[in-house]
């Protein structure tokens, strides 16, 4: 439910008003998983539509060592969607943190690029 409720209604809501992404980051502060998940997945529905990508990454650099899984997938499947519109910014992003984000992230965030830039991400 977060995350259907967060790819489009919460997404379209952030889109049209930009000052709730500050709130966002609150969220991504938050004890709650959910609230966690959802600050990084709020952003989904904006960098489809080629925006906000700074404050995803704002966002995915709070979130980058969070201790749950649902969180680090969430914040990969940000990076992964704004790779569509942001491959190059995404894979500088990834490369510059490769050594700080979690395996679980990593792999979602590169999903979707070429194979020279998923091995390169991948490398120690």
């Amino acid at each position: 439910m977060v995350d259907d409720f967060c790819t489009h209604s919460a997404g379209f809501l952030v889109m049209k008003n930009p000052e709730f992404i500050e709130e966002l980051k609150t969220w991504a502060k938050s004890n709650n998983r959910w609230l966690r998940r959802a600050s990084a997945v709020s952003l989904i529905y904006c960098v489809g539509r080629r925006k906000n990508l700074n404050e995803s990454f704002i966002i995915s650099s709070i979130l980058m060592n969070d201790k749950d899984d649902l969180v680090l997938k969430g914040y990969g499947w940000l990076l992964k969607e704004a790779s569509n519109n942001f491959r190059r910014e995404v894979f500088d992003y990834v490369i510059k943190n490769k050594n700080k984000i979690p395996r679980t992230a990593l792999r979602y965030a590169i999903e979707k690029m070429p194979e020279e830039s998923r091995i390169a991400a991948m490398s120690k």
